[in-house]
């Protein structure tokens, strides 16, 4: 058997060959491949790697044998001793994670353990992670409601879509249907529910008193036989009395209330 190559087999009984490399005390499986060349291939691909600090990312070639998941694995254990299975590239600060050579995301060294242990899965423009058997967007990490909108509810502060240090994302609305509004004089929050197109529900001196008159209007709708199914905001630093007496008490404006159709005397 050529170095770096052992056989194996499938289940059905199928034989296919696996490659590994022993680097820095640590043996690391370099893949499966179909016959003996390929993965002797995979091998000393490998040792090229982690000989050669001339070798780097931008030298990956999809031509190349390895997965590039693996070449970046390698890459950063050769220059950063330490052996991430995620594609990650540590620097000082911060990590990236990349998907291609000129394709990655930037993150915080906080996040380095996370990242390291849950692989990024991108999906129509969305980014998740499996956790617990449940597919997970990673903006709910940063406290980023899976309904928010880029550039209205929260915003990259460098212009970078692609850089998640906590520093570059901020939090503007936290609500859904609660967009927040700032003119020259002051700062007031805007309420809207949809219901075949944005209906004005009210605008709110807070985000908490705007979150709250969402959740009202939807139990209104519900009461009205309106089966459409409310996304319900969850005012985490409310107690359920505070939150009942604001329920009971928080205005819904008059032109609202006629587009609503629903009865003043309601609560």
């Amino acid at each position: 058997m050529l170095p770096g190559v052992y056989e194996a087999r499938k289940k059905d009984g199928t034989l296919y060959f696996r490659s590994s490399i022993t680097y820095k005390n640590k043996h690391i499986s370099l893949g499966s491949y179909d016959n003996e060349e390929s993965a002797h291939k995979a091998y000393l691909e490998a040792g090229r790697i982690t000989s050669d600090d001339r070798i780097d990312i931008d030298s990956y070639d999809p031509e190349n044998i390895l997965a590039f998941k693996k070449w970046i694995v390698l890459i950063n254990y050769r220059d950063n001793d330490m052996y991430v299975k995620t594609p990650i590239y540590l620097k000082e600060k911060f990590f990236y994670y990349y998907f291609a050579p000129e394709d990655y995301l930037i993150f915080d060294s906080d996040d380095l353990f996370y990242y390291s242990t849950h692989s990024i899965m991108r999906r129509g423009g969305h980014l998740f992670v499996a956790d617990f058997g449940m597919q997970v967007n990673i903006l709910s990490r940063y406290g980023i409601k899976n309904f928010a909108v880029p550039g209205r509810d929260y915003q990259f502060i460098n212009g970078n879509p692609t850089d998640f240090r906590s520093s570059n994302l901020k939090v503007i609305n936290n609500y859904h249907g609660v967009q927040k509004k700032e003119t020259a004089t002051r700062v007031y929050y805007e309420t809207k529910i949809h219901v075949n197109g944005d209906i004005l529900v009210g605008r709110y001196k807070t985000e908490t008193e705007a979150a709250v008159a969402y959740n009202k209007a939807a139990n209104l709708l519900k009461l009205k036989g309106i089966k459409k199914s409310f996304p319900k905001n969850y005012i985490v630093d409310m107690d359920t009395d505070s939150y009942k007496t604001m329920l009971d008490t928080i205005k819904i404006n008059d032109n609202s209330l006629k587009k609503l159709n629903i009865r003043r005397d309601m609560k």
